[in-house]
């Protein structure tokens, strides 16, 4: 509302000499334009009593504004509002209807958060629904307004913020709400960045748990203006914990609920984890242990006992290494977990050969270039021919 009046002011003059010539004439006949509009952040749009006699002394807003867009340029036209202003209005208006449109309608990246890395899918569908939203916003105002409507084409938006409030419960959040978030997580970046600084200047190490009381300060503003269900997807998307809980399950392939479970049964713990941090002391250390040992184990009743064998085995060296030559030669998943096999009885083959003492080094050369062959042909019948041949040409290394 706020906006519409500091808008409106440069037609406030002309508003009591308006009000008579207004009711004198008859509405012009107009095509009607109706929009179902979502849920208003401000006291934007209401509903419209028109043809209704208005006191100069008791002005009200609520007595011009139309859910009609036609009607509602009518009426201000019939106040003598100017076609600047109301080219204005109309466009914040459209613009922050196909805001909250793009913030409800539109999946993106962000939205999965139990995903490491985006679906590059999901990506492609968001730009294009993106752009067709854009059409649709640019056609309408268009038809509203005419050809020459568009100043800037920018459509609303929160400035400097890079969290992005869409989806099923940022999307819907009050603009109020949203300015409140954004607030709260500038002050607490202000407040960790200035301790930092503190510190340097000083020439004192920073205090993990000085940094983690932040963390949770942030947090605990958070809670009081967004719902249990609203932090939770803030947290999901946006928090350091999910962040690092998506980089540790890469190639793991978590489900939402898979995601879900670890990151509500670790979040806890991985913030006592982060305040010792640095410390060296017997008791800290003893502590990050019990605690790392009590985050393996909230995991494991987070997931089926198969696929918490899966996450232990994701978090292999050489099983990465086998995810990784499966990825880069396009190898069917079901191929990794025997390749990881074939890959760890090699090595302790290997590794047998380098221990026997009995063995000349003419003898272990030979040993180890049979055990690199027997590997090869267990690769290639694995793999087929084909995805081998790309093996090859890819130059993957089969072992350590």
């Amino acid at each position: 509302m706020r906006m519409r009046v500091l808008l409106l002011i440069s037609g406030g003059l002309n508003l009591v000499l308006a009000t008579g010539w207004y009711f004198a004439r008859p509405p012009a006949a107009v095509r009607r334009v109706t929009i179902n509009r979502p849920p208003r952040t401000t006291n934007v749009v209401r509903l419209l009593r028109t043809n209704v006699f208005v006191q100069a002394s008791t002005f009200r807003w609520k007595d011009i504004e139309s859910n009609d867009y036609l009607t509602y340029i009518q009426n201000l036209r019939s106040i003598g509002c100017p076609e600047t202003t109301i080219r204005d209005i109309i466009v914040a208006d459209v613009n922050q209807l196909y805001a909250h449109r793009r913030a409800t309608e539109i999946s993106s990246g962000s939205h999965q958060w139990w995903r490491s890395d985006p679906d590059m899918d999901v990506l492609e569908e968001a730009s294009d629904k993106i752009q067709a939203l854009d059409r649709e916003r640019r056609d309408l105002l268009t038809r509203l307004l005419g050809p020459n409507w568009d100043v800037s084409g920018n459509l609303v938006s929160i400035p400097e913020m890079s969290i992005t409030f869409d989806g099923p419960e940022l999307g819907t959040l009050p603009l109020e709400t949203k300015l409140a978030v954004r607030d709260i997580i500038t002050k607490g970046q202000e407040r960790a960045d200035a301790y930092k600084r503190s510190q340097a200047s000083a020439g004192a190490a920073q205090d993990p748990a000085e940094l983690a009381k932040m963390r949770q300060q942030t947090r605990d503003e958070l809670a009081k203006v967004l719902n249990p269900a609203q932090l939770e997807e803030y947290l999901l998307r946006y928090s350091g914990n999910a962040n690092q809980l998506r980089d540790s399950l890469r190639g793991f392939d978590a489900t939402p609920d898979e995601f879900r479970a670890v990151f509500k049964a670790t979040d806890s713990i991985d913030l006592q984890i982060q305040a010792l941090q640095g410390l060296t002391d017997s008791a800290s250390v003893k502590k990050k242990a019990e605690l790392e040992q009590q985050r393996d184990d909230a995991i494991k009743k987070s997931l089926s006992s198969e696929r918490f064998t899966f996450y232990q085995l994701n978090s292999d060296p050489t099983f990465q290494q086998a995810r990784d030559t499966a990825e880069q030669i396009g190898a069917a998943p079901e191929t990794v977990l025997p390749l990881y096999q074939i890959n760890q009885e090699t090595d302790k083959e290997r590794q047998r050969i380098m221990a026997d003492g009995s063995l000349t080094p003419e003898e272990q050369s030979q040993a180890l270039a049979d055990v690199y062959r027997q590997q090869l042909d267990s690769i290639r019948k694995l793999l087929g021919d084909s995805a081998f041949q790309k093996f090859q040409a890819a130059g993957a290394t089969p072992g350590k």
